[in-house]
């Protein structure tokens, strides 16, 4: 039994040296991550109890990815071992002007292959709290959009809350579906929402007017962006939206905001990040982090500050997981932002 569980594709994430372009030199670095494991990592980090379900094959590099997870305290017992391939993103970090580039290599993988009916469910969610799902599993494949309904629909008959990440991904929504297509119907099953305004818009069909590269955001569009999301979906309790200002690739302005039918609209402390290390899985980390400050505080613009802080932190951290504790996030939304030597 595990309390918090998420379900999707690690994959083995291959990055160019430092800010080289691709095959610059003959080398990548070789590690982990993908958007579900990455929550399960940084929950497990904040001293929740987290597992993550999917699927991998039965060799050496599916072993190391199960290990990557184990080492950070995440249960791998429902990671199914079958199938023959694990997904690969390669990444190229950009800098300046020159943006960040993703490319996939994930056809057929073995989370991809999975059929509905292939996980037991009821077992799985027994004695469940939390279940975390995104927008990227769903766009895999046919097979990985009807597991996906799936499993949303059995933990919501199992009484556990779920929650979902939007995340619009256009490089993968390639066997004849768009993503509202799929979405539409999936959030339908969601208590708990996250996401940007892309997500809002090219997930969901729902958005407002917001420029995200003029470097200044109006939060009203975000508060009425957040309650049409509400009104749309009534099953859905809360909508937390991050707010990215994209000077360019090492400069971002950092918030969130968030609606819930008891709090209304709430918008959090702003972060200026002006070296950013790696932005690659911020969003994951504000997922994570937004996840575990709903249940580690009473208080909603508590759990909100704790979201944006810990995802704020992740930017400083190479690698998709994001790699702090809830003292050091704790600490910066006390105010301790000078990066000061810790002796």
């Amino acid at each position: 039994m595990t309390d918090f569980l998420s379900f999707g594709e690690i994959m083995l994430r291959l990055r160019t040296n430092g800010y080289e372009r691709f095959f610059q030199s003959p080398s990548f670095e070789a590690t982990f991550g993908g958007g579900e494991a990455n929550v399960a990592v940084s929950l497990s980090n904040y001293g929740l109890d987290a597992g993550f379900v999917s699927a991998l094959p039965d060799n050496d590099i599916g072993q190391h990815a199960i290990n990557s997870l184990r080492a950070l305290g995440v249960d791998t017992s429902n990671v199914k071992r079958q199938g023959d391939r694990v997904g690969i993103y390669y990444l190229e970090t950009g800098a300046n002007q020159r943006p960040s580039k993703v490319i996939y290599d994930r056809a057929a993988s073995s989370i991809s292959q999975c059929k509905v009916g292939d996980f037991d469910w009821p077992k799985i969610f027994k004695g469940a709290k939390w279940l975390h799902i995104t927008g990227i599993t769903p766009a895999l494949s046919q097979e990985s959009a009807d597991l996906s309904l799936e499993c949303v629909k059995e933990a919501q008959k199992a009484g556990v809350t779920t929650s979902c990440d939007f995340n619009f991904r256009g490089k993968l929504w390639k066997y004849g579906k768009t993503a509202p297509d799929v979405m539409k119907d999936l959030v339908k099953h969601i208590d708990v929402g996250i996401a940007n305004e892309e997500d809002c818009q090219k997930s969901l069909d729902i958005s407002v007017d917001v420029d995200v590269e003029a470097g200044h955001l109006d939060t009203s569009k975000y508060e009425a962006l957040s309650q049409k999301v509400l009104d749309i979906y009534p099953g859905m309790s809360t909508i937390a939206i991050t707010l990215r200002e994209s000077i360019n690739a090492n400069i971002n302005g950092w918030s969130a905001c968030m609606r819930d039918r008891e709090n209304g609209f709430l918008l959090s402390k702003k972060y200026n990040l002006t070296d950013i290390v790696d932005r690659v899985g911020g969003g994951d980390s504000f997922a994570s982090a937004f996840i575990a400050g709903m249940n580690l505080y009473e208080d909603r613009q508590q759990s909100l500050e704790f979201a944006v802080a810990g995802s704020a932190l992740k930017h400083s951290i190479l690698g998709d997981f994001n790699r702090v504790s809830r003292a050091e996030v704790e600490n910066l939304m006390g105010g301790d932002g000078s990066g000061r030597v810790q002796r």
